[in-house]
């Protein structure tokens, strides 16, 4: 599967796209289908949905996606925030950052395109049919709106990783530390906390005390192993995909569901506008996922 030849997180670049680029002699593909009602005659038949979600599902919620133009918080791009060597740098930065962006997600409620996936897996599941869900986000709004079966390909805003011991815990606290009660204004005019590093977030495994991370992957990190191979299971056994509110250019994600459409599995998108893979599906629905997508999963006339 494409999942295992690109493990690490990055933005969408050349080779991709060709990748993704059909055969020259191939004929010009039709635009993707808006038809309701054919995707769910498909939908009514299938056992095994996967839905990917992106940014564009949270950004509904109020969640802040640092994206494109002003996405910024003070004066830097989530890129230039997000990695191993950006931390290393200045660690107290990088944690007013992601205390903001947890302080932020303790006011944001999930959306009804939230709702609608988890209310359709509750439902399906009791038939013998599976939805799972494969998110890039961190916020864990699909878990709040009650999907259990989730894969966080990119971890979670809620979870720290000790830098000396690695051990792995969720983490609600709010602060999270206190020298970072009130800190983390997104203002470009704010001045930074610069807070001494024995004073940011410790491990409290007994006798460890070393500097926590947030467990989220950054740009340029690979992808936790196991969730890949589960994610590589899933997409094996999946019928119907369902791409929600992401944009298609950050890898690997970007390249689950063309793949899934080149081996003749129906691959519906759910966005507010094309992306670089929207010929490569079936349907597109534009708009708001949380008006578009309700309707799509709503309990089928076959159903019980």
């Amino acid at each position: 599967m494409i999942v295992r030849q690109f493990a690490h997180r990055g933005v969408f670049n050349s080779h991709l796209c060709d990748l993704l680029k059909p055969p020259r002699r191939r004929p010009i593909m039709a635009r993707p289908s808006s038809d309701l009602a054919a995707f769910r005659e498909i939908f009514s038949k299938s056992k095994n949905v996967v839905v990917l979600t992106g940014a564009g599902v949270s950004a509904e919620s109020g969640v802040p996606t640092f994206r494109g133009a002003g996405g910024y918080w003070r004066k830097w791009q989530a890129p230039t925030l997000a990695t191993p060597e950006a931390f290393s740098r200045n660690p107290s930065r990088v944690w007013e950052f992601y205390h903001y962006r947890r302080e932020v997600m303790l006011t944001k409620k999930p959306n009804p395109a939230h709702v609608a996936i988890a209310e359709c897996e509750e439902r399906l599941s009791k038939r013998g049919r599976k939805v799972t869900v494969i998110t890039q986000n961190i916020d864990e709004l699909h878990r709040r709106a009650g999907s259990k079966d989730i894969l966080e390909l990119h971890g979670s805003l809620f979870k720290t990783r000790c830098m000396s011991c690695g051990h792995e815990a969720a983490n609600y606290k709010s602060p999270i530390c206190a020298a970072l009660e009130g800190k983390g204004a997104p203002d470009p005019d704010t001045d930074e906390a610069n807070i001494p590093i024995q004073h940011l977030p410790r491990c409290e495994q007994p006798g460890c005390a070393g500097l926590l991370r947030p467990a989220v992957v950054w740009f340029g990190e690979s992808l936790d192993s196991d969730v890949l191979e589960r994610v590589d299971a899933v997409l094996d056994a999946c019928d119907l995909c369902l791409v929600v509110g992401t944009s298609s250019v950050v890898y690997p994600a970007a390249m689950f569901a063309p793949n899934l459409a080149s081996r003749g599995v129906p691959v519906a998108e759910f966005n507010m506008e094309d992306t670089p893979v929207t010929m490569r599906f079936k349907f597109h629905f534009q708009g708001p996922c949380g008006t578009t997508l309700p309707p799509a999963l709503a309990p089928h006339e076959t159903e019980d």
